[in-house]
């Protein structure tokens, strides 16, 4: 990579090398879909090409169906999304049979995001990955950041032992494991760090940010679970620093770096502050073309600075 302080030699676009490690897995492209923010399956296939992606990261799985929360779901804020879908969806083995077909006929990588209750219930999640086509999976991304039912409604990505034992009970899926956290606790590096230990490949920083809306007519809350999770542009700050700490503390641990990716100048950010990759989330509601925007406008800003390969960005931040 050029130093800043003098001129960067332009490269051409298709001359910048995309290709990214996280973990074991090797990405054509270090821009991937954010879970729950592209639907089961290949629903975005209709805007972009997934095979250009890193991968298509579906929407939470648990290994039941699930309704989740009342309605309404949604809320738009100045800048960004307040949700509380609840993690609805077909369950495991209906998502194998009904949407996975479609998303390898697109040709996509895909990750499958799982999660539950108790551990036994991402336990059994994982477990019925394994019904999946031989290599039809690139990895699972296990969702801690979820309640734990077992511990008093607490979140399981708030505490590094109940992380820990969550990653350990979803081995059994036979894939390379990254672990959802958090950005609602002030321990995201024990609990990175704990996912490490329990077997997590890379671990995905971070998730939504705790928030609320209240309709200043009716005097109730916006939102039919009262309390959300806020995403978009808002959040890109925070998931920055979630980010920068987790690298500064853990350098070998591997980084998706998630929150606010709206343009390619967004996905850098992420990886000067120690991602390996990234994935775009709320965008995708504003633009369904969004994922892939990102990695042309992401190519083009290294094409302009000199930046043959992607991966010489990983963490410059911090040897600045």
């Amino acid at each position: 990579m050029n130093d800043t302080t003098g001129p960067a030699t332009p490269v051409a676009p298709n001359e910048v090398d995309l290709t990214t490690e996280v973990g074991s897995v090797r990405l054509d492209a270090p821009v991937m879909t954010a879970a729950g923010t592209a639907g089961h399956g290949a629903e975005l296939g209709a805007y972009l090409d997934l095979r250009r992606l890193g991968a298509v990261v579906v929407k939470s799985l648990a290994p039941f169906p699930w309704e989740g929360n009342p309605a309404p779901r949604l809320h738009p804020t100045t800048a960004g999304m307040l949700n509380s879908v609840g993690l609805q969806g077909p369950g495991v083995e209906r998502w194998i049979d009904d949407d996975l077909p479609g998303l390898r006929r697109s040709g996509a990588r895909v990750v499958v995001s799982i999660w539950g209750r108790t551990v036994e219930d991402f336990a059994e999640a994982a477990r019925m990955l394994a019904r999946a086509p031989v290599g039809s999976i690139t990895a699972v991304e296990v969702n801690v950041s979820c309640p734990n039912l077992e511990d008093r409604n607490r979140i399981f990505a708030h505490d590094p032992v109940s992380t820990r034992e969550v990653l350990r009970a979803t081995a059994v899926a036979g894939l390379p494991r990254w672990a959802k956290l958090s950005p609602n606790t002030d321990r995201i590096v024990e609990v990175a760090e704990a996912a490490r230990e329990g077997g997590a490949e890379a671990v995905t920083v971070a998730n939504t940010v705790l928030g609320m809306a209240i309709d200043v007519e009716t005097r109730r809350p916006v939102l039919g679970a009262g309390r959300g999770g806020l995403s978009g542009a808002a959040v890109h700050p925070v998931a920055v620093r979630a980010v920068f700490d987790v690298h500064a503390a853990l350098p070998d641990l591997p980084i998706i770096g998630v929150g606010g990716v709206s343009h390619g100048v967004d996905a850098v950010e992420l990886l000067l502050a120690g991602a390996v990759a990234v994935q775009v989330g709320t965008a995708n509601f504003a633009d369904p073309r969004a994922s892939g925007r990102v990695l042309e406008e992401l190519t083009v800003w290294c094409a302009d600075h000199g930046v043959a390969a992607v991966r010489d960005l990983v963490g410059e931040a911090h040897r600045r």
